[in-house]
């Protein structure tokens, strides 16, 4: 498989950060992508709940998660910055969220256009030296998008913190986890 680097994301206004983010800023640590709408019922029930999820798994270290607000349809509800912050809130959404840039004109917004997004929800994953490896629309089970990223964290033969290693030093391997020996 050909690598391709992952394109920049055109955003207007980040939340839940001071400052805006950018997919150079992350190099050397994978990155899931998660692109919703607050009005969309797969990414508030699905595609949020599992971002927040992998959020919690994984060290800040080895995994980003941020969020793409890329607003489609229902621009009057869902295209003001209050009220995704006012969804953030509600939904406890902590991970760093940018707002897609509109397009020019008529269309879809600018990274959602550039990544030729089919909808939302759309999972990204984005390895750690900047390549694009996972684009998927729609919903991707928790122990798959979990394999993915952890396949893409030890790709490199980096080790990794947090619960990961945890389980490693306790005699745990893919394998299962041995008993301890006395």
């Amino acid at each position: 498989m050909r690598l391709r680097p992952a394109k920049p994301l055109q955003t207007t206004e980040w939340l839940n950060v001071p400052e805006p983010v950018t997919l150079e800023s992350l190099r050397g640590r994978v990155v899931l992508l998660e692109a919703f709408q607050m009005l969309c019922a797969g990414c508030v029930s699905h595609s949020l709940p599992q971002a927040m999820r992998a959020r919690e798994l994984f060290s800040k270290s080895d995994l980003a998660v941020i969020g793409l607000h890329t607003v489609f349809e229902h621009h009057t509800a869902q295209g003001s910055k209050e009220a995704l912050a006012a969804f953030l809130h509600e939904y406890r959404i902590t991970f760093p969220v940018g707002i897609d840039a509109p397009p020019d004109g008529r269309g879809l917004p600018r990274t959602m256009t550039a990544y030729q997004m089919q909808g939302t929800p759309t999972t990204i994953l984005i390895d750690r030296q900047g390549n694009l490896r996972k684009q998927k629309f729609g919903h991707t089970q928790d122990m798959l998008i979990g394999a993915e990223i952890m396949a893409l964290l030890r790709e490199d033969g980096s080790p990794v913190s947090g619960q990961q290693q945890a389980a490693a030093d306790n005699g745990c391997t893919h394998d299962g986890c041995a008993a301890p020996t006395q």
